[in-house]
């Protein structure tokens, strides 16, 4: 039996999740999976697929090859609550999406750091990516932020 990657457990309100420490998160709750030659596999955080709830359909405008640059829209994704654009966050070329998303979008809510990726690119990554710890410190903050708006108190 093999062992998935080590994770850090967070909790904050009523939002918890294990993160990967192998992977770099960017403030915009994606997840980066460094693989060989420069590739990154590329997914949502579960905060962000919990922001999207139950996922309904996907499209990529990017196609394999495509030059790709760091915040750039290149596709979006329907959820229940909100649709929302799929951004690069590796500047490089654009290796493709996941192929089971087209058989099932629901592996991005359900498996989020596992099957569930988005897309493969290869290059350089946001310099700004972000550790486990240094993105749980940013998801304490927005969390905070989202129960001041709704005049609640954090228990964390």
């Amino acid at each position: 039996m093999t062992e998935g990657p080590k994770t850090f457990s967070y909790r904050r309100s009523r939002f918890s999740t294990r993160l990967p420490l192998d992977r770099r998160y960017t403030a915009a709750h994606y997840w980066l999976d460094a693989r060989e030659d420069d590739r990154w596999r590329v997914g949502f955080t579960k905060f962000a697929t919990r922001m999207l709830g139950d996922l309904v359909e996907h499209r990529f405008e990017s196609r394999a090859g495509d030059a790709i640059g760091l915040g750039q829209p290149i596709g979006w994704i329907e959820g229940f609550k909100a649709v929302t654009e799929v951004y690069s966050v590796v500047a490089g070329t654009f290796v493709g999406p996941n192929p089971e998303l087209d058989r099932d979008v629901t592996l991005v809510d359900s498996d989020p750091y596992g099957q569930g990726w988005l897309y493969e690119a290869q290059g350089a990554v946001d310099p700004d990516g972000l550790d486990a710890q240094g993105y749980a410190a940013h998801l304490d903050a927005t969390i905070d932020r989202m129960l001041a708006k709704q005049g609640g108190q954090s228990d964390g």
